[in-house]
């Protein structure tokens, strides 16, 4: 089950595990991923299984499985094959929403003083790959809590303080930033944040995620991305249908041309860009497009 679940309240504790896996927060009695590469990521547990972990509460850079002995070190390196990961993969390019549970064996201020809680809904936003604490290349993943999830409970009443400013020069005018000549490297996939329904993800993988107007396919570790564009906006004034013959399976650039009108479609599905012709509409036999919506 993706998203939320019934009866389930961000800041609700459980005592342990079972009683997570009962109320169907998270199904796992052991993973800390639930998921599938297809369906994406239901939920994961923060609970401080790995030594490179990050938690700022409403932002949580979180350490992929894989790759650990028994006593918590990492011995070798993690990969996206693994199933957990693939579905944080899933979860980053279709723009689906993690529920994240947060245990008290994390050394984060965030992290209950007892048993389990869950802390509602996150979206995965990027992810990357890097060498980690113990020398081994791990993957991660910057989680970022929806609008409207409170930001979750801290037992440590210490304030984050953000980055001094540059000292102003003798004129009173702030110096620009110093900047860093030696900055840590980290491969990275950026996602625009686009959640994705049933009817725009049967869009996609009618056209394998290949862009409909322009052929782009964008190809990432772990999997191709593309953006399920309603031709007619779904809210008001336009109150078009969320049905598949009103979704385009588009790249990020034709989807935002598409939005400010630089592109448009005739109705015989010519691609018009000022003023003219600049090609046809590339179809699929079962994606029947409806323009008269």
């Amino acid at each position: 089950m993706i998203g939320e679940v019934p009866n389930a309240q961000p800041g609700q504790p459980f005592s342990t595990r079972r009683l997570a896996h009962e109320a169907g927060v998270h199904r796992p009695l052991q993973a800390g991923i639930c998921g599938t590469k297809k369906a994406g990521a239901e939920s994961i547990v923060v609970s401080g299984g790995y030594k490179d972990d990050e938690d700022y509460g409403d932002v949580i850079v979180y350490t992929g499985h894989g790759g650990q002995d028994g006593a918590g070190n990492q011995v070798s390196n993690q990969s996206l094959d693994d199933s957990g990961n693939a579905a944080l993969v899933t979860s980053c390019l279709e723009g689906l929403p993690v529920r994240v549970i947060r245990g008290w064996q994390g050394e984060s201020a965030f992290a209950p003083l007892e048993g389990y809680r869950y802390d509602g809904l996150y979206r995965v936003t990027s992810y990357g790959s890097k060498f980690g604490i113990d020398g081994f290349l791990i993957w991660q993943f910057r989680m970022e809590a929806y609008d409207g999830t409170p930001m979750p409970e801290t037992h440590q009443q210490e304030e984050l303080s953000e980055s001094p400013e540059e000292p102003p020069t003798d004129g009173g005018e702030k110096q620009p930033p110093s900047g860093n000549e030696e900055p840590g490297r980290v491969t990275t996939t950026v996602q625009r944040i686009v959640r994705s329904s049933a009817v725009k993800r049967q869009v996609k993988q009618w056209h394998d995620n290949r862009c409909q107007i322009c052929e782009l396919r964008i190809e990432g570790p772990g999997g191709s991305y593309s953006e399920g564009a309603h031709i007619q906006a779904l809210g008001s004034p336009h109150n078009g249908p969320d049905t598949t013959g009103n979704v385009l399976c588009l790249c990020p650039t034709c989807h935002v041309m598409l939005d400010l009108g630089v592109i448009v479609l005739g109705d015989d599905l010519a691609i018009i860009r000022d003023g003219a012709v600049a090609g046809a509409l590339r179809t699929h036999p079962k994606h029947a497009i409806d323009l008269g919506v």
